[in-house]
């Protein structure tokens, strides 16, 4: 997977000739990063965005690794500690995590790291061993044609009569799936670890419609009503024309996140702490708010008005997004999956 393709090698000399051309840093002339990055839109924008601002940048070619966190965790894993695939990993915190307590990640070195001081509070959430790169906020979404009366929040999943047996909700293999366990036991026990509590919430609620990755197509189809969704995909469905519309529910936001990893052992640490600078940048923040809708993680990120609507989640907004404890999730998760399973029907 590192061996350099004829054209990855290509791409290393027009960075290398670049940078003695414009100017860009020598030290990275001729290096290539290894970027893990999820596929289909995902892929298209940063070969065709981001990879080629940062080269401009540092004068490394990037060469891309297309996953998830799932395959990534697996690769990492399979090449060991000593010896990793890449020199950092942006994924959801809930394989972070788990890699972290392996010994695959270093605490970050912050003075690599000027964009760090300006992250809201909520992306330094991991004690300096993470950054929060990417935030994609998650309310309650409804179908506006089929909905009389809008929730406010999470419980009006359980109060209000239109959405018995018309409720989507991401399965456990999800890591939404997780953290609407976690957000049942705390909404109707004592905290987040009252799983018990989380589990008797979840078979009052009656049938639901389950997904692993998708929920668009159920809620498009009216296989259910309403459903939790990321403020991104919401928009993206408003402008195909759905009527749908999100709500910032009373309780608090979920939220898709991805936190930037720095390996211990990387063969490009250097390049690794210049690439994650980059990404936790205004400029590398702004592209990605318009392209895909997150909610930017650096405070001095402003959404522009012709923005709001799509990114409705920035400033002091960002504190009513929840975080969890994925140290516990992480611990529990092969029973707790098997519980899900026999009470979600």
């Amino acid at each position: 997977m590192t061996a350099m393709t004829r054209r990855q090698m290509l791409a290393a000399m027009a960075a290398s000739s670049a940078a003695a051309t414009f100017g860009l840093p020598a030290r990275a002339a001729g290096k290539s990063l290894v970027v893990p990055t999820l596929g289909g839109a995902w892929e298209q924008f940063w070969r065709t965005e981001l990879a080629p601002a940062f080269t401009a940048k540092s004068g490394a070619a990037v060469t891309l690794d297309t996953g998830n966190g799932r395959v990534w965790s697996a690769n990492l894993r399979a090449a060991g500690v000593a010896k990793p695939p890449y020199s950092f990993l942006m994924t959801n915190e809930a394989f972070a995590n788990s890699l972290r307590k392996e010994g695959f990640f270093e605490k970050l070195d912050l003075s690599k790291l000027p964009n760090y001081a300006d992250l809201y509070p909520l992306a330094k959430k991991t004690d300096g061993w993470g950054a929060i790169a990417m935030v994609s906020p998650i309310g309650l979404a409804y179908r506006t044609d089929m909905v009389k009366t809008p929730p406010k929040g999470w419980k009006d999943l359980w109060t209000n009569p239109e959405f018995k047996g018309r409720i989507g909700l991401y399965n456990f293999a999800n890591t939404a799936g997780k953290m609407e366990l976690m957000l049942f036991s705390k909404l109707f026990g004592k905290d987040q670890y009252d799983v018990d509590a989380g589990f008797k919430a979840l078979e009052k609620l009656g049938p639901i419609i389950q997904a692993d990755f998708n929920l668009s197509t159920g809620i498009a189809s009216g296989e259910f009503v309403v459903a939790p969704f990321d403020f991104g995909e919401v928009a993206r469905l408003r402008k195909q024309g759905l009527p749908i519309d999100v709500i910032i529910p009373e309780e608090g936001m979920l939220m898709f996140d991805q936190t930037l990893n720095i390996l211990a052992n990387a063969p490009e640490k250097e390049l690794a702490y210049e690439y994650a600078n980059f990404m936790l940048s205004p400029e590398a923040q702004a592209l990605l708010m318009k392209q895909f809708y997150v909610s930017p993680t650096n405070s001095k990120v402003v959404v522009p008005a012709d923005l709001k609507a799509d990114v409705p989640i920035s400033g002091a907004q960002m504190d009513n997004i929840l975080t969890w404890d994925w140290d516990f999730m992480n611990s529990k998760q092969g029973e707790l999956a098997e519980v899900w399973a026999k009470t979600v029907k």
